[in-house]
């Protein structure tokens, strides 16, 4: 015997709508000697008062990379980023106190020869002096620190740290304040020169008022992200390597 199709229920319990989906950067600069995050202090519930992450949420057929540009430009006016790639999607169902939101994180670069104009609620700040973060942005913070500090071992990266051109004590300066541990620069200069990833200008740095000779000016072969040696290790003095 055929059996009839069961009616629907006109109680039914309907699927539940997706979640919001916000996209975030850990925008790193070196300023100052020291690597510093963009962060901005909000001024409405939740969290009124902390510092967040600049970020936003993502509009109907936009793209994660071009929402996060987009609120890159429109409320920090960080459009020169040298290098931006995704870092980690948060899907925590209490991530968020007001809503149910997913947010996928980047970590975007900035070289030292750009100072972007910020506005007033949004500041440099060292990562190793942070304010109070709101949601779990201090979580992410670290880990785009983390992303970046691997990738100076194994990648061309420091080229999105670095200006156009360089002396060799200028670069190292820049690894120093991006790795948290010295850097001879000496063995910088080898190890750089020895994967082909900087070749002299032609140019020199005259001294400053200390005086010694005119230093040799670098630049970066490329400035596209390229592997180099996928297992290199920058490692403190001392720890071998």
């Amino acid at each position: 015997m055929k059996r009839k199709p069961e009616l629907e229920s006109s109680t039914a319990v309907p699927a539940p709508a997706g979640p919001a989906h916000a996209t975030l950067a850990v925008v790193l600069q070196v300023r100052g000697e020291r690597l510093r995050v963009l962060l901005w202090q909000r001024a409405k519930e939740p969290h009124a008062g902390l510092w967040a992450l600049p970020g936003g949420y993502l509009a109907p057929g936009e793209t994660l990379e071009a929402s996060i540009r987009r609120h890159l430009a429109a409320k920090v006016d960080v459009r020169e980023l040298s290098h931006l790639e995704q870092l980690e999607t948060l899907s925590g169902p209490g991530r968020h106190p007001a809503e149910w939101q997913l947010a996928t994180a980047y970590l975007g670069l900035v070289p030292t020869d750009v100072d972007p104009a910020l506005p007033a609620d949004t500041r440099w700040h060292p990562l190793d002096e942070l304010p109070q973060l709101a949601f779990d942005h201090a979580a992410i913070v670290p880990a785009g620190r983390e992303r970046l500090r691997a990738k100076l071992s194994y990648t061309n990266i420091g080229f999105a740290l670095a200006p156009a051109e360089f002396t060799i004590s200028e670069l190292r300066d820049l690894y120093v304040a991006a790795l948290g541990h010295e850097v001879s620069a000496t063995n910088l200069q080898r190890i750089l020169v020895r994967r082909r990833l900087l070749e002299p200008t032609g140019g020199r740095r005259e001294p400053g008022r200390v005086g010694g000779r005119p230093a040799a000016l670098f630049r970066f072969r490329l400035h596209r992200l390229e592997v180099t040696d996928q297992f290199a290790v920058l490692r403190p003095p001392g720890r071998g390597g």
